[in-house]
């Protein structure tokens, strides 16, 4: 027999929209979508490229598509057409791994790299427009990541 609903004195009424944690945290990112926007057009990159990048810049030697989903919790198939696209920009080269055909390697080129270093200006934009200290938002930034993790390990659920 497939488990009942739970009855309407048990369950809390859902939170109005403003106070829900989820809706705060999708409305932020899309604002800051928003503002980094105007200077990733500038320099022709999108923000899932931006990711990428930033990802890319962290290993010197470069990462795999696989690798690149993973530190930026996407599937593998979403990479690949982002990685594509940076290609024909010439910011990134791809190489197939001669050991096993079926990893491709993305390094940043050197455009790639000075690319990236025009990223450089977003976090003081974020600073500046908030009207929040650097302190504060890495606090913040600290508290998302735990949550981020947390909500992202089954294990940790009840800690």
């Amino acid at each position: 027999m497939p488990d009942q609903p739970p009855s309407s004195d048990t369950v809390p009424p859902p939170l109005p929209l403003d106070e829900q944690l989820c809706f705060s945290l999708y409305a932020a990112t899309i604002a800051i979508n928003r503002a980094y926007k105007p200077m990733l057009d500038q320099l022709g990159i999108t923000y899932p490229q931006f990711l990428v990048l930033q990802t890319l810049h962290e290993a010197e030697d470069g990462r795999t598509i696989g690798a690149i989903a993973e530190r930026l919790a996407l599937e593998p198939s979403t990479i690949t057409p982002l990685a594509k696209r940076l290609e024909a920009a010439g910011l990134v080269t791809r190489l197939r791994n001669p050991a096993d055909e079926r990893q491709m390697h993305v390094r940043l080129t050197p455009a790639g790299r000075t690319c990236w270093a025009g990223t450089g200006c977003l976090g003081p934009m974020i600073v500046d427009r908030s009207g929040m200290t650097p302190d504060r938002l890495r606090a913040l930034n600290t508290e998302v990541t735990a949550l981020r993790r947390a909500l992202g390990d089954p294990d940790s659920a009840g800690r």
